[in-house]
């Protein structure tokens, strides 16, 4: 794609990766899957997912189902439904695939055949679907590894597009209909020897009141809706059409469809807010430190050489308190190590993402691949950890080993096995299973525990960080900060402008996770991630620049919750997306709902603050190895 230039491999190396970002963008992908060849009547599976809400102005639940629950009474499989095998991340995610009833033989049309005739659906269970049909609940079904779609317009650009999933009824709460006819529209590709590869699947379904006519069901475009009895008593005929239409789109790229950027100018206008934040602070903290920085320095130099002693004045005043001991040291080195453990988790995960090497295609590669990186990268976790508490003196080595290992990776699967109950309770397939929960905690006691243990000996073993200047022993009284550089409100402030960095392209990433939408903007997404690393440590550094002129050296929380406080504004903006996007009425998906963002939120916060903090640290080494102390 480029030439390397060999003088320079670091330009060569970013070149590349813009050029990978870019390609990206435009649905670059590699296949995660082997493609498979049918011949002319050869079956073709069709397999069902879990139901879950899908709608277009606000979603009103979160909880998704299993597709043979039995208060939906679909037709099953004689032997009834075999759960398919599933990934790690696929079953974290929700995934429960099993096979079904439907019959597709490669190239043969089927009109109106029927599947099967429910028995008496109850009272409760009528209610039960009628409140899903409300809820805006959709099926999803996969073929050959794609998904089944239907049809949609968007609105912006009238621009036709295959939005993944199809309804399971409609006409509200008012007047709720029963889909219960699927027209099956199966798009392939055709190869020499006879052989054809699927590349499309779309569904149109509708609610007909069937009748059956000598054991056969009749369609007719004039049949009335059917409705479900309130009282209970009513049969479901269950019927399909299968047509198989020929497509010139190679398997190579038939997800192309399926990844369809709404409004890609709004993600552009993302990137360049963001670059324009960056830019901003890359111009003030280049002022400070090519000018006011360097004037000091060359200032307090100068004055050390003149014979006269003189007052020490600036930020020099603090130099014999700045890297001070903070309050609470080991909680701060277990954040800052877990921090790192994220950064990398993520950086890599991206990497992976920009390459191509996790495409949907590859179903939960994606949680699957940060699962396993997180993991991996618990000795991150210990060596950070141990670095940085051995630097700020620390003696308690066994106590800093044991809480990297387990406090962080604790919180987090405490809090979500704690909110995987609220998921059993309301018979959610989203529910992790008990054995999966077993594997978890297994890959945490075999892999995470260990590589943890190694990180922080390894950490422990290397020299203590020196700092270029020594502590004095009696601390150096702090005098009153201007309003703007106290502790809270400089906090927040700080956290302004990274969250204003990501925000927009937060508003798509949430509208993926809870609306169930394919993200595949990784490309913007990656780009906004450098930023966010970039603003992080230039809005971090610059308080930091601040607080020292006014003679305030407890920089250390402050750092690492100045950037930190990102995750604070990005669950101030989850609870406005719960009031602004959504129409929860029932407890358990509120609970959820916030649960999982306050979770994600203090992800981010950790990760961010651990990134600012790293930055203050390196930039008080090098300003302070730069003057002269007695």
């Amino acid at each position: 794609m480029c030439s390397l230039n060999r003088t320079n491999p670091n330009k060569a190396w970013v070149a590349v990766l813009l050029l990978l970002c870019a390609t990206v963008s435009s649905a670059f992908y590699l296949p995660g899957v082997a493609p498979q060849d049918y011949a002319e009547r050869d079956p073709v599976p069709l397999y069902v997912n879990s139901l879950t809400p899908m709608s277009l102005v606000q979603l009103k639940s979160v909880i998704s189902y299993d597709y043979y629950d039995p208060r939906f009474h679909f037709c099953k499989p004689k032997g009834g439904p075999e759960q398919q095998a599933e990934s790690l991340g696929s079953v974290l995610f929700g995934d429960r695939i099993f096979d079904s009833d439907f019959d597709l033989l490669m190239k043969q049309d089927e009109v109106c055949k029927q599947l099967c005739i429910t028995e008496p659906i109850p009272k409760e269970d009528a209610a039960f679907i009628n409140q899903c049909i409300a809820d805006e609940y959709s099926l999803n079904w996969v073929v050959d590894g794609l998904p089944a779609a239907h049809r949609r317009q968007d609105d912006r650009t009238n621009t036709l597009y295959w939005s993944i999933g199809f309804q399971l009824g409609s006409g509200g709460k008012e007047s709720p209909v029963l889909n219960n006819h699927f027209d099956i529209y199966i798009y392939y590709h055709e190869r020499s020897g006879g052989k054809n590869r699927v590349v499309g699947v779309l569904v149109a379904p509708s609610s007909k009141d069937t009748k059956i006519e000598g054991g056969k069901p009749v369609c007719k475009k004039t049949n009335e809706a059917f409705r479900l009895n309130p009282d209970g008593g009513s049969k479901v005929v269950y019927t399909y059409s299968v047509y198989w239409k020929p497509s010139t789109t190679p398997w190579a790229t038939r997800w192309d469809n399926y990844l369809y950027i709404q409004d890609p100018s709004i993600h552009w206008f993302s990137l360049v807010n963001s670059i324009v934040i960056v830019f901003f602070l890359t111009g003030m903290v280049a002022m400070i430190l090519l000018r006011a920085l360097h004037k000091d320095i060359s200032r307090y130099n100068a004055v050390e050489a003149q014979e006269d002693v003189q007052e020490d004045y600036g930020w020099k005043l603090v130099h014999g308190d700045v890297f001070r001991t903070p309050s609470r040291s080991m909680l701060l080195s277990v954040f800052v190590g877990s921090g790192a453990q994220l950064t990398a988790m993520v950086a890599l995960t991206l990497v992976f993402s920009v390459l191509g090497f996790l495409s949907p295609s590859n179903r939960g590669a994606l949680a699957t691949v940060m699962v396993i990186f997180f993991m991996v990268f618990s000795c991150i976790s210990g060596y950070v950890s141990a670095r940085i508490y051995k630097m700020n003196g620390g003696e308690q080595w066994k106590f800093n080993v044991v809480l990297t290992a387990t406090l962080f990776p604790g919180m987090i699967l405490s809090s979500l096995f704690a909110l995987n109950f609220f998921l059993i309770g309301s018979h959610s397939s989203g529910a992790v299973p008990f054995g999966t929960m077993v594997a978890i905690l297994g890959m945490f006691a075999l892999i995470s525990l260990p590589l943890s243990v190694t990180g922080s000996y390894l950490g422990f073993k290397k020299p203590r960080i020196e700092h270029p200047v020594r502590t004095n022993q009696i601390p150096r009284q702090i005098p009153d900060q201007p309003v703007y550089l106290r502790s809270i409100p400089s906090i927040l402030m700080g956290g302004i402008l990274p969250f204003g960095a990501i925000f927009i392209e937060l508003y798509f990433i949430m509208n993926s996770i809870w609306f169930h939408r394919i993200y595949y903007g990784i490309g913007f997404l990656f780009l906004v991630f450098v930023i966010l690393i970039l603003t992080c440590s230039q809005v971090t550094i610059l308080m930091c620049y601040f607080r020292l002129c006014n003679e305030d050296y407890h920089w250390s929380w402050r750092s690492f919750l100045t950037s930190g406080a990102t995750g604070v504004y990005v669950f101030m903006y989850a609870i406005f997306y719960y009031f602004n996007r959504l129409d929860i009425n029932t407890f358990t998906s509120t609970v959820l709902y916030i649960g999982y963002s306050a979770i994600t939120s203090v992800l981010i916060g950790i990760m961010t603050g651990t990134i600012g903090y790293l930055a203050c640290l390196v930039y008080l080494q090098r300003i302070f190895a730069s003057i002269k102390v007695d």
